[in-house]
């Protein structure tokens, strides 16, 4: 391996896959490599990279928002001369012009997970469709609320203030899916549904799950819906609620269905969450970076979709007619496949 960029080693926290050929290199880069998404998404590539023979290089922002740590790796895989290069960006606008810089030395680009503002900034994207991911949860809520959903009190635990794509589609999708207005689709919190107690902010972590969870109950302690963001966030706001003594009257939704996600299903901390496949998305990846260095194409989008959608299925307990759903058994043996 090229020796690392000046500055960038004490920013990153980078390890080798097993190198089986020299011709073709890759670098994934994650927003974290604690995030058990990121892990699972980090062993899907390790795992394909090391059957096609693929010499593969893995970095990660120290939290989720760190996309500084993002411009410096990618200046470390353009220096190493890689092939192709995953990325999972922190901040999908500020992240583009380093993105751009790659691809005009001949690196290709794939997204995973979160597109990229704009989309086309990127080669490809592989990723849950999260739009759909939240209005599952978002119909499964008001479903299982019926016709108090009218009445209902709703917190929405977000990620960060730089709103990237994967945080607004989850937000809005599952206010769609709920029934209400989310006026301009491509920004949350200005929605003026009463029913609405207010957004707050977790960076995706339990910490900050638990924070935003007690903010929300300081404005209005008759939240009785829970939208979060992810479930370390959601196990956070469990946390708040327990602490609260109001756990057993709240609705709390989430998206991601890892393994710890679906046992809290299971367990009733989290009524519902809409599974994606990250392992997945970077085995893709790392098979389009292959077939891209052998004949210079890529797979198609999904029909009718900017996107190669890699899937997202509802887990609960509590199924609600008309919304497709399987049960977290069913999803314990599927997680992040």
């Amino acid at each position: 391996m090229k020796k690392l960029l000046a500055g960038t080693a004490l920013a990153l926290m980078a390890t080798t896959g097993t190198a089986m050929a020299d011709d073709i290199s890759a670098c994934l880069i994650t927003k974290t490599d604690t995030n058990p998404f990121f892990v699972k998404m980090r062993e899907g590539a390790q795992a394909a990279a090391e059957e096609l023979g693929i010499t593969l290089y893995t970095y990660a922002g120290k939290i989720d928002g760190d996309h500084e740590s993002q411009v410096a790796a990618i200046e470390t895989c353009m220096a190493n001369g890689v092939s192709g290069i995953l990325i999972t960006a922190s901040d999908t606008a500020a992240i583009v012009d380093s993105v751009t810089q790659a691809r005009d030395a001949g690196i290709l680009v794939i997204a995973l997970d979160t597109q990229l503002e704009p989309a086309d900034a990127a080669d490809a994207t592989f990723a849950t469709d999260n739009f759909e991911a939240g209005r599952l949860i978002g119909e499964w809520a008001a479903g299982r609320l019926g016709d108090e959903a009218a009445n209902a009190r709703i917190a929405l635990l977000d990620l960060t203030v730089m709103q990237p794509t994967v945080d607004v589609m989850r937000d809005q999708g599952f206010l769609t899916g709920f029934g209400i207005d989310v006026k301009n689709v491509a920004v949350n919190g200005d929605e003026d549904d009463p029913r609405i107690v207010g957004n707050a902010l977790t960076d995706g972590a339990e910490e900050g799950g638990r924070r935003a969870m007690e903010q929300l109950l300081a404005v209005d302690p008759g939240v009785n819906v829970v939208y979060t963001i992810n479930e370390p966030a959601a196990a956070g706001a469990y946390e708040a609620l327990v602490a609260a003594g109001i756990e057993d009257n709240v609705l709390l939704v989430s998206v991601d269905g890892g393994c710890p996600g679906v046992q809290n299903v299971a367990e009733g901390v989290i009524g519902a969450t809409s599974q994606q496949y990250p392992l997945r998305m970077a085995s893709l990846g790392m098979e389009a970076i292959a077939q891209y260095a052998a004949d210079g194409t890529l797979p198609e989008p999904t029909p009718g979709k900017d996107i190669f959608d890699t899937g997202v299925t509802l887990i609960t307990d509590n199924p609600v007619e008309g919304v497709p759903s399987i049960s977290s058994a069913e999803g314990i043996d599927l997680c992040w496949g």
